[in-house]
């Protein structure tokens, strides 16, 4: 049961690295907006963290607190996410302040893993 659950940390950290690895490219790029694979790295990264919050195999110690504030974290990427995209299609542009936000509290979601 802990292999498993050790896919699952696989899973959830391939999902980050899509979610900020495409972020990265297009801020190399220059091309401030968001995009589908962003999306993608995002569902990944949610539902296998959710999975995760989950207390098996049995004995596993779990931060609510945190789990919680990463949660939080990755429900405002995600509106980021929506919001940017939609006024992209509608304008033509996304304001900057979005995504730099999107990377900004993506990277920091991954600190809160990391050292918290």
């Amino acid at each position: 049961m802990e292999f498993l659950r050790h896919v699952v940390v696989l899973v959830h950290l391939t999902g980050f690295a899509i979610l900020f690895g495409a972020w990265v490219v297009q801020a190399v790029s220059r091309r401030l907006e968001a995009t589908r694979l962003m999306e993608w790295g995002l569902a990944i990264a949610g539902l296998a963290g959710l999975i995760l919050a989950a207390p098996w195999p049995a004995g596993i110690e779990l931060n609510y607190v945190k789990i919680g504030v990463k949660l939080v974290i990755l429900l405002v990427i995600g509106a980021l996410l929506g919001i940017s995209r939609a006024r992209h299609r509608r304008t033509g542009s996304t304001p900057p302040v979005m995504f730099w936000l999107i990377g900004i509290l993506t990277f920091t979601n991954a600190a809160i893993a990391v050292l918290w």
